[in-house]
This record gives C-alpha cells, structure tokens and sequence, in this order.
C-alpha cells in the first residue's frame, strides 16, 4: 500500500476504502488495479475489523442486498443459504456474522458504495469521487 491513512483521511482529503479479506484473488487484483493508478486507499480486513451490522443496512439499502451477498462463495454454499431462504433481515444478519459472505471488492468513498470487480464499472467509480 502506497501510505497509512488514519481515520479514512489524508491530507484532509476523504480516503478511498477497500474492504475485504487479505488473502482474497480479487482483493489482491484490486490492490493491484489501485496501486498501479496511483490510486491512495485504506485497506481494512473484514475478518480482523467486521463491518457493523448498522454499516452493512447502509450499503445494502444503496447497493442493493443481491449485490452485496456473495452467492457463489464457499461461505454461502457451506452454510447452505439457497436451501433456507432467508428474509432480507436474515440475510443481513447472517452477512454481518459470516462476513466472508461480502461480494468482493467492496469500496467506499464519502458514503458511496461499488461492489465486484469490473474493471469499466470500477473507473467509473473512482472517476467521480
């Protein structure tokens, strides 16, 4: 990572922040995409700092909970959500337990969402923050 960031700011400019988990293909992708733009971010590792269950209604309700649910992961298979079928209360509950569930990349930037790795849709993201 090109700098620490300390609470989402550097220099008095909002921070981009990368959410994931570190050993993830495409967070490591992401990285990369970032990193080769020049591109300054926070990265924070859902697993060592969860995202409260408050944070993920938010991006749900922006984004969508279709987009934000990772349904083709290990996590999602393991747990055997399809077969339950939760409401999207459960859902969001389960998510905030089992955060390996969160489609990756997940991408804030002054409480804007982006979510997957598509790398037209990503550009478009960070060209207007």
């Amino acid at each position: 990572m090109p700098f620490k960031a300390i609470f989402g700011l550097y220099q008095g400019v909002l921070m981009l922040t990368l959410y994931g988990i570190s050993n993830c293909d495409t967070i490591r992708k992401t990285r990369r995409f970032l990193d080769d733009r020049a591109i300054p971010y926070q990265f924070i590792d859902v697993r060592k700092t969860p995202l409260s269950l408050e944070k993920l209604t938010r991006i749900s309700a922006q984004v969508g909970l279709d987009v934000l649910v990772n349904r083709r992961g290990q996590t999602y298979r393991k747990l055997k959500i399809k077969e339950r079928n939760p409401n999207e209360t459960e859902l969001l509950r389960l998510l905030h337990r089992e955060q390996a569930m969160i489609r990756r990349p997940l991408l804030e930037y002054d409480n804007r969402y982006h979510v997957g790795y598509d790398e037209e849709a990503l550009s478009h993201f960070l060209q207007n923050r």
